[in-house]
C-alpha cells in the first residue's frame, strides 16, 4: 500500500512539490515501511512524516506574491546577461519588428482618418455624375457644371444645410504683397465653402469671403507674406492684377485632408464673375460641387431625388449619354474613391492599407516566432533547469510566469528601443510615405495601445515556451531522458519555412513594384522633357507680350524654340464632345482632349510627327486646321488622316470644319500606367487661351549659364511677375511618385523582414552547431573536412529555405498578378524574379548559417570531445 501511495504521489503535480522537499533519510525509511505491510499503525506512521512536509508546503505557496514576481523579474534578468548573444538577437529582432507595426499603424491610422479633421466630416457629400463612356461602359466623374450645382442649392431648402462649388482645375496663381510674391496652390469657392469645411482660424472668421474680392489665407502663407502680424484688413495681389482683402488666416490643413494642399481659398466669382448668368450655365463642365447635409437627411433618398430633378434640364448630349447625378460621402473620399463600370471598387489607398496592414503583422510575427524558435531550440540546455526547479519546489504554475516574465523583460527591452528606432526613422518615413505624421507621444492611446501590444507580444512569443518547457517532468530531466529527436524539431522548421515565405514574397513584391515602375519609365512619351523648361507668367500683361517675350529669349541664343499652350504638357484638362469626320460611327460619341497651341509649341516640346507637318504660321489656311494623336487616329479609323475634314460642334461656340494636316505620337500627359488619350491640338487664333510657356534651351549651353539670361530677359518684359520655372522632367517624375513610394516602402519591409530572419537562423544555427558539439569533434577525429561539416550543418536549413519558394512562389504570383491588373499599362511576371528571389534567400542563408557552420567545423576536436 506504501508503494501505491509512493507512486500516487508521484504522479500528483502537488505531491511532487511536496516529495522535491522529502531528503533522503525519510525517503528510505518510506521505502522500509512498504516491506511491513502487516503494521496496522503503518498509516499513522507515514501521515506522521508528511505532516510537517505538507505544512511547509502550504507555507511555501502562501508566501507574497510580490516576492515571487521580484524573484522571478531577477532570474529572468540574470537570464537575459548571462546569454548576450541570445538576448541581444532577441531584443533587437522584437525591436524591429515592433517599430514596423508601428510605423505601419501609424500610416494605416493616418490614412483612415482621412477628411476626419473637418468637425462636419459625417454631413459633407460630393455630387458626382456617371454616364455612358461611348465603349459601352459607365465612366464616373466629379466635373459638374455651375447650372447644376445652382439648381440643386434652390430645389432642397430643407434637406440641404449650405452648398458650395468650386473650380475643378487646380488653380496655382501668384500671391503678393508688394516685392514678396509667391506662386501658391488655392481653392476657388463660395463663400459658404469655409464654414462648412470647419476651417479653424487663427484670425478672422469663416465667414470672411463675404467681400466680392477676399481672401483666407494658411497660417504658413500669411507668415511667408506678413511675417507675426495679424493680416486682417489689409491686401494682397491676385496676378499682380486684382487686389484682394484678407479675410482671416485658417491653421494649414493636415496632409490628411483633401483640400491639404490650399494655401488660401478665395471666390469662385473671381474667375467666373459675378454675374447670375456665369452661375446658371450647363455645358461646361468645370465645377465640383459639395453639400452639407441638414440633420437627420437619408442620402441615399436625396441622391435619387437630385438626379431626377437635374435629369429635367439635361441637353441632348447629356440625355444621350444616359447621364446621373449621385451623393458621395465624404467618408469615402479618400479609400473607395475609385469606380469600375459605374460601381464603386476598393481604391490603390485602400489596397495599400489592407497590404501594409498584412505586412506589419507578418513582420511582427517574424520577430515573435524568433524569440519562439531560439527560445524552444535552447529547451534541452534549460531542461536540468527545469528538473531542478521543479524538484525544489516550484510548481507548473510559477515556471510558466517565470517564462512569461522572460518573454515580457524581452518584449518591454525592445518595446524601448523601438520607440528610440520610431524617432529616428519617423522623418525618414513621412519623407518616403508623403506623410506628415506626428510622433504620439502626447496622446494616451498611444500609451495604451503601447501596453495593449506588449502584453499581446508577450504573450504570443512566451506561450509556446512557457507551455513547452514547464511541461518536462522532473526526474527525466534530471536523469537526462528527454528525448529531443526529429519531432522535437518539427515546430521550429515549420516557423523558420513561415519566416522565410514571408522574405521571398516581399523579395517577389519588391522587385515586381521596380520593374512595374521602369517599365513605365520606358514607354515613349512622344516628346523631350529633358531640356525644356515650363512656366505659367501669372502677368495680366502675358498674353499680349508673348511674342515679343519668344522673340527676346530666342535672340539670346540660350533658346532653341519657345512655344505656349493653354494647358501644361502634363495636365489632362480640356475634353469635349462634338467632333464628326467622313465614315464615323453614328452611336459614336466619345470626348477627346482638346488643346490649343502656338506656333513653335511642337518645336518646344519636340513632339515626334508620323505623319504630315506642324502648324505654318506663313499659311493663314492653318488656322482652320488641326493636328491629331496616334490615338485619336486609331478613334477615328482613317487611312489617310492628312487632308481628312473633321466637324468640330461642342455646343457652346459655332461649329467648324478643320482639316487635319498632322498626326504626332502619343503624349503621355496623365498617369504613365494609362494608355493615353485621344487629343486634338488647334492653333491658337484670338490670342486668349495661351497660359503655359515652354522654352527649349540650348543643348550646347549650360543650364547655369542659359536661365539667368533668359530670367533677365523675362523680367524686362514682365516685371510683375517672379520667373517661376519647373524642368519638364521633374514634372513627368513626379507621376511616378506613388510608386516610388511602395517600392521605397516594400524594399524597407523586406530589408528588415530578411535581416530579422536572419537574425533567427544566425541563433538557430548557432544552437544546432553547438547541440552537435561532440558529433563534430568525433566526426573531425575520424577525418571528416571542414567542407564536409559545413554541409552537414547547412543542408536542413538549405532545404527549408527551398520549402519556402515552393509555398511563397505560388502565393506572390496570385497577389502581385492581382495587383498588375489595376493598370492599364503593366510589367510581366516574369520567372527570373521568382528565381532571383528565391536564390537571393538561399544565399543569404548559406552566408547566415555558414558563420556558425565553420566556426563550429574550425573548432579543435579535443576541445569539443571535452566539451561538458
Amino acid at each position: 500500500m506504501a508503494e501505491k501511495l509512493l507512486n500516487w504521489f508521484i504522479k500528483d503535480e502537488l505531491a511532487e512539490e511536496v516529495l522535491g522537499d522529502l531528503d533522503e533519510k525519510f525517503y528510505s525509511t518510506l521505502k522500509q515501511h512498504s516491506a511491513l505491510k502487516a503494521k496496522r499503525n503503518y498509516w499513522f506512521q507515514v501521515i506522521h512524516y508528511l505532516r510537517p512536509f505538507a505544512f511547509k508546503f502550504f507555507k511555501r505557496n502562501s508566501l507574497n506574491n510580490n516576492t515571487m514576481i521580484k524573484h522571478n523579474f531577477k532570474v529572468s534578468y540574470r537570464q537575459m546577461l548571462k546569454n548576450k548573444g541570445y538576448s541581444f538577437i532577441n531584443i533587437f529582432g522584437l525591436a524591429m519588428g515592433i517599430v514596423v507595426a508601428m510605423l505601419i499603424g501609424l500610416w494605416v491610422q493616418d490614412e483612415l482618418n482621412y477628411n476626419k479633421y473637418h468637425k462636419n466630416y459625417d454631413q459633407i457629400v460630393q455630387v458626382l455624375r456617371a454616364e455612358d463612356n461611348g465603349e459601352g461602359g459607365i465612366s464616373v466623374s466629379n466635373s459638374l457644371t455651375t447650372g447644376m450645382g445652382t439648381l440643386i442649392r434652390e430645389s432642397f431648402p430643407d434637406q440641404i444645410e449650405s452648398l458650395f462649388m468650386v473650380r475643378s482645375r487646380t488653380q496655382a496663381p501668384v500671391i503678393g504683397n508688394g516685392e514678396l510674391k509667391f506662386r501658391q496652390i488655392g481653392v476657388f469657392l463660395q463663400p459658404e465653402g469655409p464654414e462648412a469645411l470647419s476651417l479653424e482660424m487663427i484670425y478672422g472668421t469663416t465667414q470672411g469671403l463675404k467681400e466680392k474680392r477676399s481672401i483666407l489665407l494658411s497660417e504658413s502663407l500669411s507668415a511667408k507674406l506678413f511675417g507675426k502680424e495679424n493680416p486682417v484688413g489689409q491686401n494682397v495681389q491676385l496676378n499682380s492684377s486684382i487686389d484682394l482683402l484678407v479675410g482671416g488666416v485658417y491653421k494649414d490643413l493636415p496632409k490628411n485632408s483633401k483640400f491639404s494642399n490650399a494655401t488660401f481659398f478665395s471666390r469662385l466669382s473671381l474667375l467666373l464673375g459675378e454675374t447670375p448668368e456665369a452661375f446658371n450655365v450647363w455645358n461646361n463642365y468645370n465645377i465640383d460641387v459639395y453639400i452639407k447635409l441638414a440633420n437627420n437627411v437619408d442620402q441615399n433618398h436625396l441622391s435619387a431625388l437630385i438626379a431626377e430633378k437635374v435629369r429635367s434640364h439635361y441637353d441632348d448630349w447629356a440625355n444621350e449619354s444616359g447621364q446621373t447625378l449621385f451623393l458621395h460621402p465624404m467618408k469615402d473620399w479618400h479609400l473607395r474613391s475609385e469606380w469600375k463600370d459605374g460601381k464603386q471598387v476598393l481604391s490603390s489607398e485602400m489596397k495599400f492599407v489592407r497590404l501594409y496592414g498584412v505586412i506589419g503583422v507578418f513582420v511582427l510575427l517574424l520577430a515573435c516566432i524568433n524569440f519562439m524558435n531560439l527560445s524552444t531550440a535552447r529547451s534541452e540546455k534549460r531542461a536540468k533547469e527545469v528538473g531542478i526547479r521543479k524538484t525544489l519546489g516550484s510548481m507548473r504554475k510559477q515556471l510558466i510566469s517565470q517564462f512569461y516574465i522572460e518573454s515580457l523583460l524581452y518584449t518591454l527591452a525592445a518595446f524601448l528601443i523601438s520607440l528610440l528606432l520610431l524617432k529616428a526613422l519617423l522623418p525618414w518615413f513621412n519623407e518616403t510615405a508623403g506623410k506628415a505624421i506626428i510622433a504620439p507621444w502626447n496622446i494616451a492611446e498611444f500609451w495604451l495601445l503601447g501596453v495593449a501590444f506588449i502584453l499581446f507580444t508577450t504573450l504570443v512569443a512566451g506561450s509556446y515556451p512557457a507551455a513547452y518547457l514547464s511541461s518536462f517532468k522532473p526526474l527525466k530531466a534530471l536523469k537526462g531522458g528527454l528525448k529531443f529527436g526529429k519531432s522535437a524539431s518539427i515546430p521550429r522548421k515549420v516557423l523558420v519555412v513561415f519566416q522565410f515565405t514571408i522574405s521571398i514574397a516581399l523579395i517577389i513584391g519588391t522587385i515586381t513594384v521596380n520593374n512595374q515602375i521602369q517599365a513605365a519609365k520606358d514607354r515613349p512619351i512622344g516628346y523631350s522633357p529633358k531640356g525644356m523648361i515650363t512656366l505659367a507668367p501669372a502677368s495680366p500683361n502675358f498674353r499680349n507680350q508673348k511674342e515679343l517675350l519668344k522673340k527676346e529669349i530666342l535672340n539670346t541664343g540660350m533658346a532653341e524654340a519657345v512655344g505656349f499652350s493653354d494647358y501644361s504638357v502634363t495636365s489632362t484638362f480640356g475634353w469635349n464632345h462634338g467632333f464628326s469626320w467622313e465614315g464615323m460611327d453614328p452611336n459614336y460619341d466619345k470626348s477627346f482632349n482638346t488643346i490649343t497651341i502656338s506656333n513653335g509649341y511642337a518645336d518646344a516640346v519636340d513632339m515626334e510627327f508620323i505623319a504630315g507637318r506642324d502648324f505654318d504660321p506663313n499659311l493663314e489656311t492653318d488656322k482652320n486646321s488641326i493636328i491629331i494623336n496616334e490615338s485619336a487616329l486609331k478613334e477615328m479609323n482613317l487611312d489617310n488622316p492628312i487632308g481628312a475634314v473633321v466637324r468640330y460642334n461642342p455646343g457652346w461656340r459655332e461649329a467648324k470644319n478643320y482639316t487635319i494636316i498632322g498626326v504626332v505620337k502619343d503624349m503621355i500627359k496623365g498617369s504613365p500606367f494609362q494608355q493615353t488619350d485621344q487629343s486634338v491640338m488647334f492653333l491658337d487664333q484670338e490670342q486668349d487661351y495661351m497660359s503655359y510657356m515652354f522654352i527649349r534651351l540650348n543643348p550646347n549651353v549650360s543650364a547655369s549659364q542659359s536661365l539667368p539670361a533668359i530670367e533677365k530677359v523675362y523680367k524686362e518684359i514682365l516685371p510683375e511677375a517672379p520667373f517661376d520655372y519647373h524642368f519638364a522632367d521633374d514634372d513627368y517624375n513626379r507621376k511616378f511618385e506613388a510608386e516610388l513610394r511602395i517600392g521605397s516602402l516594400a524594399s524597407f519591409f523586406t530589408l528588415l523582414a530578411i535581416l530579422i530572419s536572419c537574425l533567427g537562423l544566425f541563433g538557430l544555427s548557432a544552437f544546432v552547431a553547438e547541440q552537435r558539439t561532440k558529433e563534430i569533434g568525433i566526426r573531425k577525429v575520424l577525418g571528416a573536412s571542414v567542407i564536409n561539416l559545413w554541409k552537414l550543418l547547412s543542408k536542413d536549413f538549405a532545404l527549408l529555405v527551398i520549402i519556402s519558394c515552393f509555398v511563397a512562389i505560388p502565393v506572390s504570383y496570385n497577389v502581385l498578378q492581382g495587383w498588375l491588373d489595376g493598370y492599364e499599362v503593366k510589367t510581366q511576371l516574369y520567372w527570373w524574379v521568382f528565381a532571383i528571389a528565391g536564390l537571393s534567400a538561399l544565399l543569404v542563408t548559406i552566408i547566415t548559417v555558414s558563420f556558425q557552420a565553420l566556426k563550429a567545423a574550425i573548432s579543435n576536436p579535443v576541445k569539443s570531445l571535452r566539451s561538458e
